[in-house]
């Protein structure tokens, strides 16, 4: 039991008061975050936004360049995906939820190339040694950015992307000695797997009162 623990909080024995505060208030309004988006529920920018403005800070106070980046882009894509589901026409919401079509996972993955490169150019630019971990980071970096703008557009392929990445970065996380970051990216893949379920479920509907009869 002493281990679990020690795996959990050795690591913020050392750190300013201030972080593990803002950690921890990135903890809560992240996995509050993820709820919302499981529930479709226009919150989820907002409470996103408080994590990732936060966590901005964190990683430039670490020095984490490619998480901080990453974050940064989380905090402007939380801004056009609160305006984009805030959108109603004649009382409609105008972004329901939805499938991919072949345009949109081109550009899908041409975002994941571009974020791969643009990624890998911020590690060496600052002169950041690769190692595996790093280049672990770099792949997950990619997949993040294209789930964050899928979701902001309510594509379903959002959820694949996130649960992918999150299940890559647990261990990875873990590997690092980041227990508590390991352990809210294990929440982040279970309410993934069900934000999929829950708007799969959704989706369904909308297509059964579509459906002529």
């Amino acid at each position: 039991m002493n281990h679990i623990f020690e795996f959990f909080f050795e690591v913020y024995q050392d750190r300013p008061t201030h972080l593990i505060v803002l950690e921890a208030i990135t903890f809560i309004t992240g996995i509050m975050s993820v709820i919302y988006a499981k529930r479709e529920h226009i919150l989820v920018y907002p409470v996103g936004l408080i994590a990732t403005v936060i966590t901005v800070y964190i990683f430039f106070h670490d020095k984490l360049l490619g998480d901080m980046m990453m974050n940064f882009y989380y905090s402007v894509m939380s801004i056009y995906g609160w305006w984009n589901w805030s959108r109603k026409k004649d009382g409609q919401y105008m972004v329901p939820i939805s499938r991919t079509n072949t345009k949109e996972k081109f550009i899908g993955f041409g975002m994941f190339l571009l974020t791969i490169g643009v990624t890998y150019v911020v590690y060496t630019g600052f002169d950041v040694p690769i190692n595996t971990s790093n280049y672990i980071d770099i792949f997950t970096s990619g997949l993040f950015f294209t789930a964050m703008w899928y979701m902001a557009n309510k594509k379903i392929e959002n959820w694949t992307l996130w649960i992918i990445a999150d299940l890559i970065t647990v261990p990875l996380y873990a590997y690092r000695g980041w227990g508590m970051l390991s352990l809210q990216y294990l929440i982040f893949t279970i309410l993934a797997i069900q934000g999929y379920l829950a708007w799969k479920k959704s989706l369904n509907k909308s297509h059964l009162k579509t459906k002529p009869l």
